[in-house]
């Protein structure tokens, strides 16, 4: 087997994508958000009509899968802070099972809050 495969399948890999992902992901929806904030701008009824569209379960679905990139991205990171600046230790290697489990609880509790 390769190493550059070995290496595509190890745990730390798929944190740097997902950490990678993630920013790119939340980068993309900013103009978006920019958007919805300038129609609280325009008016009560141009933000009342954007909150009601808001409303839909695709709309919903669509905040929680933010959610999730926002945890997802903040627990890599502090992963990755967490690597930089403390010495190496053998529980480091469950960091990525602990910023996976915070991704997903934070998720969980978020899509909780909605039903």
């Amino acid at each position: 087997m390769k190493s550059g495969f070995r290496a595509r399948n190890h745990p730390a890999y798929w944190a740097f994508i997902v950490h990678r992902a993630s920013g790119v992901l939340l980068a993309l929806f900013l103009p978006l958000h920019f958007w919805a904030l300038g129609r609280a701008l325009q008016g009560e009824a141009g933000l009342e009509t954007f909150l009601r569209w808001s409303d839909q379960p695709l709309v919903k679905l669509a905040e929680t899968v933010l959610v999730l990139l926002l945890a997802a991205h903040l627990a890599g990171g502090v992963r990755l802070l967490m690597l930089e600046f403390l010495a190496w230790r053998d529980w480091q290697k469950s960091l990525l099972a602990a910023a996976a489990g915070v991704t997903l609880a934070a998720g969980l509790i978020f899509l909780l809050n909605l039903v």
